[in-house]
């Protein structure tokens, strides 16, 4: 890694950055600051000082921190991501503080409590303010200085931070080490990928910058353009890569170590590879991390990430050169799962030298592979994950046919439509939800869906041996349109060897636009970046598909003919090798513990394989629940749940009430197949209750809320849900579920606009999809004001009136008395009560009769004076009267209401839900 001729290495005095005299001039303190300190028993006090510094026009938030003595020291400047602020990054900073750097942070521009309009990046604005920041720390006494004026100083930051710690490595040459993470080299080709508006992406990078509004003027009016068009100009791709690190590639010439996320459909691993190439070419030492998390989620890595980067700037800026600065190149492999915990395994693996995304090509052959229309609405639903790739093929004349797919008879050319609208769109990454997904596919698991006569699909053999793809795939192909543009998504798939599953290595796709002066001619298709290991007996498969759901695609209907010249070219990179694994001592310490186990596990798992077969006489019961019990984990006799029983008939609302620690959730995990219980049974219409039992697509459930797509519509987030699903179309009933949530003209409005009240019906109306006949809610009313709670209760009383069932689990006792039909009271595990709400809440001879106006002291003698009454008194409120029974019913009174123009709004038992549930709770624990 050492390069001693290197402009980094020879320290040579130099001028401070191109615009250090006028920030000098303009940097004025706004205050005296504010100092804190933070301190623990085993690294020195770390002294935070807050304050405001006027910078370009500007208020600029930061906060410096320092710990020891007086003594001079590099300094580190930490930049925040997008939408966040300083205090994102103020744990790294203590850390690198307590580790002898003077560390400062700050709130960019817009963010914070910073002033100023967002500029993404700007030159003369978040740039320029790096290097007021840098003159800052040039006159302070504990910073050590190259020359006068020029501190020694690395930057780093994730996202939108670390392009800022690129950007002032090209504007300000007193930057002497820069650790971007996961960040962009050219965000015009991050935004706009050969020339294809990533929409999702670009409205939540509007949305969490707090609106088109704050953002400078000509970047939002650029935004709104190409939203509107769906299609990025000259000007706007211009506007993007003048503001990009790429746009100073020649002049950043330090130190790099990048980080780049390997679940990252907005900044992908292609950006990494551009800022590692552009930076080496300048001779300065370069390393890349390919970290398993990224923008769509996933593991950050945290810890680890942050002690590379302590221990580059140890290396580069205190020039410790006992400093391990790691491999020239490392990646986190994931693969299986930990069995103690559950947690995803993960190595790295690594090689001296960074290997690009070509290296160690190798061809898969592949041939034409038929579409296989999916039934009942024609969605060809497919879980895992995997890789939009392109095929390649000789030039063909688009013909002018329509509707499903059409293939040569070798089926390496295909004809396929882009539907009218692009919708439905095809569906990869889910940016916000994404990472879940790719993290799953690194183990076989994730969700993927292309629609029947909109791609072209080329399938491999069944491998012979195992393919460890690092890099970027490639494909040549020809592409013909039957008028304009055409645009396609590019995926490779691994499927299993049964065919039954196809996984999408980290949920990744690439977008092709193919103009018409590129099209009858060869064109090689470069494909996603990903690490991602292919199982022998598995197979590829290349998928060119029409639309996307994160991406713009063109409203008019086309026609597109793709051939496939050659074979998938696949990077391997075979200096890349996987650390050994670290045997924990119990796979080698207890061999004969193990047989024994294993031995007990053989006798015992036969009794347990079976399922029950449905039992007819309950087909048309919604729930049964007999013997049902559950220990807690670790614990031979603590049961969270213990002899459970009860039995839910059509058209009733049950309310689940229990103290906390009742059993309440565990009960309704184990109803949902979320977990296996220890004893007893759990049948939905006669069908036993198994993980992924069929009968549980009756069941809709809503479970701490819902997570929707802030910037689409709250229709377009149900939409997108069910499609996921692999459900056609006609099931999902959405405008009947949507009927009943009232949400009326919100649905078309972005859901970020909505008040939590509407977000908890969406949330219902999710778990309505489908017109389940049990509805399972979990606190539903949680985080709601008394008119929103309202709504709630209305919500699942109209549910329930078409015949289905709802199980509602709240803590809210007068909602549940007046939403429920019946009860089921639970206390440490066990049934205390269960029947109808009139039955546990008695009837009893005192009965509160509620009124929307004030009962007068005339009225409220004449209740007195009736035949059978024993008494009448008004409520202290005025609104109702408390009457005791004296051989009148309650219909008899009632009637006598009514006859004295009483305006009556309820009258009920005066024992109330609350005085019957802590009685019972009471009764249980005596």
């Amino acid at each position: 890694m050492d390069e001693p001729t290197s402009r980094w290495r020879r320290r040579l005095p130099r001028t401070p950055g191109r615009w250090a005299a006028v920030v000098a001039a303009l940097a004025v303190l706004a205050g005296a600051g504010t100092w804190t300190a933070v301190a623990d028993d085993s690294v020195p006090p770390v002294h935070r000082q807050g304050r405001m510094m006027k910078m370009n026009g500007v208020s600029v938030d930061t906060s410096y921190f320092t710990s020891g003595g007086t003594q001079r020291r590099p300094a580190v400047l930490i930049g925040h991501g997008f939408g966040g602020s300083k205090d994102d990054v103020r744990g790294q900073a203590e850390k690198l503080a307590a580790d002898g750097y003077a560390v400062m942070t700050w709130s960019a521009r817009g963010f914070g409590r910073t002033g100023g309009e967002i500029t993404l990046n700007a030159p003369d604005a978040e740039v320029k303010d790096v290097s007021g920041l840098i003159d800052w720390l040039a006159d302070r006494p504990e910073v050590e200085l190259d020359a006068k004026g020029d501190p020694r100083v690395g930057v780093t930051g994730a996202s939108y931070g670390g392009a800022v710690s690129l950007l002032a490595a090209g504007y300000d040459d007193r930057v002497d080490a820069i650790a971007p993470v996961i960040s962009y080299w050219n965000l015009a080709d991050a935004l706009f990928p050969d020339g294809v508006f990533k929409k999702l992406w670009a409205g939540i990078f509007v949305s969490s910058g707090g609106g088109c509004e704050r953002f400078q003027k000509q970047l939002c009016d650029m935004y709104e353009r190409v939203a509107a068009s769906g299609k990025p100009d000259a000007a706007a791709r211009k506007l993007l890569a003048e503001r990009s690190p790429e746009a100073v590639s020649d002049r950043i010439d330090v130190p790099a170590l990048i980080l780049q996320g390997q679940s990252d459909s907005l900044f992908p691993l292609g950006q990494a590879d551009a800022m590692a190439k552009a930076i080496k070419a300048n001779g300065a030492p370069v390393s890349v991390d390919w970290i398993a998390g990224g923008h769509d989620g996933g593991d950050d890595e945290g810890e680890r990430i942050e002690g590379r980067v302590g221990d580059w700037f140890d290396r580069y800026l205190k020039e410790d050169k006992g400093a391990d600065t790691g491999p020239g190149f490392r990646v986190t492999r994931t693969g299986g799962v930990d069995s103690t915990d559950g947690a995803a395994l993960k190595r790295g693996a690594s090689s001296a030298t960074y290997p690009g995304l070509s290296s160690g090509g190798r061809k898969i052959a592949l041939t034409g592979a038929g579409q296989t229309p999916a039934t009942g609405g024609g969605l060809d639903a497919t879980t895992g994950g995997g890789q939009d790739a392109p095929a390649t093929g000789g030039a063909q004349d688009a013909p002018a046919a329509r509707g499903a797919q059409e293939a040569s008879s070798d089926g390496l050319t295909q004809t396929f439509r882009n539907p009218a609208g692009a919708s439905p769109p095809s569906v990869s990454a889910l940016p916000g939800i994404g990472g879940g997904l790719s993290q799953l596919s690194s183990v076989g698991v994730g969700l993927s869906l292309d629609f029947p006569g909109q791609y072209a699909r080329y399938e491999s053999a069944p491998l012979d041996s195992a393919v460890h793809i690092t890099g970027s795939p490639t494909a040549r192909v020809n592409v013909t349109a039957d008028h304009g543009d055409a645009v396609l998504f590019g995926k490779v798939y691994d499927v299993s060897p049964d065919g039954k599953q196809q996984v999408l290595p980290s949920q990744l796709v690439s977008p092709y636009r193919i103009t018409p002066d590129e099209q009858g001619k060869p064109l090689d298709l470069k494909l996603p970046a990903v690490d991602h290991e292919v199982d022998a007996g598995h197979r590829l498969r290349l998928v060119l598909s029409a639309t996307d759901l994160a991406y713009a695609s063109p409203a008019e209907p086309a026609t597109y003919t793709v051939s496939l010249d050659g074979a998938l070219t696949v990077p391997t990179a075979p200096a890349v090798k996987t650390a050994a694994a670290t045997l924990p001592w119990w796979t080698w310490g207890l061999p004969a513990a193990a047989l024994v186990i294993a031995a007990a596990l053989l006798f015992t798992g036969r009794r347990r394989t079976g399922t029950p077969a449905p039992d007819p006489a309950l087909t048309g019961v919604p729930l049964e629940i007999t013997g049902l019990s559950k220990k807690y984990a670790r614990s031979s006799d603590r049961y969270a749940v213990r002899d459970l029983g009860f039995r839910v008939e059509k058209g009733q609302v049950l309310g689940l009430l229990g103290p906390n620690g009742a059993g309440k959730t565990t009960t309704l995990r184990m109803l949902m197949g979320l977990i296996t219980p220890d004893a007893g049974e759990i049948r939905v219409f006669g069908h036993a209750i198994r993980p992924g039992a069929p009968v549980l697509s009756r069941v809709g459930s809503f479970v701490e809320g819902a997570g929707f797509l802030p910037h689409l519509s709250g229709r377009s987030n149900l939409e997108l849900y069910w499609q996921a699903t692999g459900r056609p179309a006609d099931d999902s009933h959405i405008d009947e579920a949507l009927e009943i949530a009232g949400l009326g003209d919100a649905l078309a409005r972005a859901v970020r606009t909505y008040s939590q009240g509407m977000r908890q019906r969406l949330a219902i109306a999710q778990a309505m999809l489908g017109m389940p006949d049990l509805l399972i809610l979990d606190e539903p009313t949680n985080g709601l004001d008394p008119p929103q709670i309202r709504e709630m209760r209305d919500v699942m009383i109209r549910y329930a009136a078409g015949g289905r069932t709802v199980i509602v689990s709240s803590h809210l006792l007068s909602e549940v008395e007046q939403s429920c039909t019946h009860l089921v009271v639970m206390d440490r595990g066990r049934l205390v009560q269960a029947g109808p709400v009139a039955e546990i809440t008695g009837e009893g001879d005192m009965l509160l009769v509620s009124t929307d106006a004030e009962v007068t002291d005339a009225l409220v003698g004449k209740v007195a004076a009736l035949p059978g009454i024993g008494s009448a008194v008004r409520l202290d409120e005025g609104n109702g009267l408390l009457v005791r029974l004296d051989g009148a019913t309650t219909a008899q009174l009632v009637a006598e209401l009514v006859r004295l123009d009483m305006p009556v709004t309820g009258v009920g038992p005066h024992r109330r839900l609350e005085d019957a549930f802590l009685t019972l709770i009471s009764q249980g624990s005596a």
